[in-house]
């Protein structure tokens, strides 16, 4: 059995990865675990780890006391380890250029044992696969991964690099309250009873939006903090129920001040972390350019693959599903796949499936031949339409034209989608390194809820219309467009702002058209419309999702692996196995009562 011992006044000189070729000759002591083991003849050979990598530690039998080797034929991976010992040269046939510490090894004079391990479900480092649910279980030990630790160390000096600019471009960083007032609107409030006002409840915040305007009304002028926001949503890839958010604030601003300052502090993270420039200024695409022309609001620009309206083009065709969608008020939109004709028809297929989890009811396919339009709906087409389709397509000899009749919004979601899947499978190693940033802007302010009918905001309804748009608002607020923007890169929203409404009369007319009337207004909102009749400044800012950022850099899907302590898509902590059940008399406190659901 191993014996545990303390410190005992030693202290860690260098990190295990530090170690270089000019430490040779010098007496070092070493902290961490044991990543591996190995006895070669009674020659033993240690793989010792810390955040920083890997350092090779070898004991001679004949060169340590016996006690010492007795230690170590007790030590196991995952024990934790203080070495002391001589700094030397691996020998030439030993040393390993792929080890950033492969030229070097320790020869370890003495060893405490600082801490034991009981054998770990899985292999650190992943060496082994395992289940993302025992990972997460264990998720103290899937952090003492290199891939994991390089993450967390990214994500670090990430928020170093956005805090230190922000403060070189004179904004303050300030905390907005955990505990706020619920407002159910957009995604669920998490709620949290109030032991001393029975009845009532706080909200963890959604977002500092109301704090940060009213700060801007208190004259703070810059304002940013990294914002811990809560929302009780469904849950997928790039969501969590916790998220952090780089949360900007500015006064006497319009958009391109704030264009320009989120481009300089992606420039700077980029630069900073990845030693990847970034080139300024970003392209800007209006809403609808980007709907007409990609079918998203969150373009890939890795790739061109526009989506072309073809409805000019087919105009008059015998082809039902084309003539009576164009007589509806309906599009017919193509998006051409290059070289798509050499593709099978269960991968034709396959397209069509993928459109139609969008809304499409099909997918009309035709491929270029040495001749023109062949088979699909090529027959439908007299010779002067397949002329005009195929102009306007600029498909080539060997492509395959997909095309999408319904209603606009269907039409441009589904071909967006397809063009999505297309584009990134074949984006080739050098396009997927490159960064592709784009702001979309001039979204509408509102938009009709497909379940209830109801007008509601496509963002929040804290957004400055356009100034030519503010008379609809009573008449036609569908046909309204704000100050909103997006910030986009390589497909994924990496933020959303909007210059901000500053004036009661108009913020009350906004919430009017959402069925928030004066009175429920003031209830809901009292704070921040009394405080824009005390000479509120124009501004605006945006929030960036801090941990989409680090999972684009990291080359990751998942925000899962830039957080460390990450929930499940149940919202669920399988490590400490929250959320959990509440005594009794803690309810009683909290004046709460369970009561089973019917």
């Amino acid at each position: 059995m191993s014996t545990i011992e303390g410190l005992g006044g030693w202290k860690r000189t260098t990190r295990c990865g530090a170690l270089r070729a000019d430490a040779i000759g010098e007496e070092v002591v070493l902290m961490g675990w044991v990543h591996r083991i190995r006895d070669h003849g009674g020659v033993f050979f240690l793989n010792l780890r810390d955040r920083d990598g890997l350092a090779q530690v070898v004991v001679h039998p004949d060169t340590v006391d016996p006690a010492l080797l007795d230690k170590v034929r007790s030590v196991r991976p995952e024990f934790v380890l203080a070495v002391r010992g001589m700094v030397g040269s691996r020998p030439e046939e030993m040393r390993n250029p792929e080890m950033p510490t492969g030229d070097v090894e320790v020869a370890a004079t003495d060893l405490r044992i600082l801490s034991t391990s009981e054998t770990p479900p899985f292999v650190i480092g992943g060496e082994v696969e395992a289940g993302e649910d025992l990972r997460l279980q264990y998720r103290y030990l899937d952090l003492r991964s290199e891939e994991l630790q390089k993450i967390l160390a990214l994500r670090s000096r990430a928020a170093l690099e956005a805090r230190t600019y922000l403060a070189e471009n004179d904004f303050w960083e300030i905390e907005t309250p955990m505990l706020v007032r619920p407002t159910p609107e957009g995604a669920r409030d998490y709620l949290v009873p109030s032991r001393i006002h029975e009845g009532s409840f706080y909200a963890l915040p959604q977002s500092p939006q109301l704090y940060k305007q009213t700060l801007m009304v208190a004259g703070v002028d810059r304002y940013f903090q990294l914002a811990r926001c809560l929302r009780d949503e469904d849950l997928r890839a790039d969501r969590q129920p916790e998220h952090t958010q780089i949360d900007i604030e500015m006064s006497f601003v319009e958009e391109d001040d704030v264009f320009g300052l989120a481009e300089g502090l992606m420039e700077r993270i980029f630069q900073s972390c990845l030693g990847v420039r970034i080139p300024r200024p970003f392209p800007r695409l209006a809403y609808r350019e980007a709907m007409d022309r990609y079918g998203s609001d969150k373009p890939d620009l890795r790739f061109d693959l526009p989506l072309v309206d073809l409805s000019e083009a087919v105009a008059g065709s015998d082809f039902r599903v084309f003539r009576e969608t164009l007589e509806a008020g309906g599009s017919v939109k193509g998006l051409v796949v290059p070289g798509g004709g050499e593709l099978s028809r269960r991968e034709q297929d396959e397209l069509e499936a993928h459109v139609k989890t969008y809304g499409a009811k099909g997918l009309a396919r035709a491929k270029v031949g040495p001749k023109g339009l062949e088979g699909g709906f090529a027959k439908f087409l007299d010779a002067p339409a397949t002329d005009r389709l195929l102009e306007a397509s600029g498909a080539r000899d060997g492509d395959l034209i997909g095309v999408v009749a319904d209603r606009k919004p269907v039409v441009d979601r589904s071909l967006g989608a397809l063009r999505l899947r297309v584009g990134q499978a074949a984006l080739g190693e050098e396009a997927r390194r490159e960064w592709r940033f784009l702001w979309v802007h001039r979204f509408p302010l509102f938009e009709r809820d497909e379940t209830s009918g109801q007008v509601v905001p496509a963002h929040h309804m804290f957004t400055m219309p356009l100034e030519e748009d503010i008379p609809k608002l009573g008449t036609d607020p569908l046909a309204v467009h704000a100050r909103l923007y997006d910030l986009v890169l390589n497909g994924t929203e990496l933020a959303s702002g909007s210059i901000r409404i500053h004036r009661r009369d108009l913020q009350e007319a906004v919430m009017e058209v959402v069925g928030i009337d004066r009175e429920e207004a003031e209830r809901r909102f009292g704070f921040l419309l009394r405080a824009f009749e005390y000479g509120a400044p124009p501004h605006g800012g945006l929030a960036i999702g801090f941990d989409r950022v680090v999972m684009l850099m990291a080359g990751r899907t998942s925000i899962r692996d830039t957080i460390a302590f990450p929930k499940t898509t149940s919202a669920a902590s399988l490590m400490d196995e929250a959320p959990a059940p509440v005594d009794p008399e803690t309810l009683k406190e909290l004046h709460l009562r369970i009561e089973e659901s019917r």
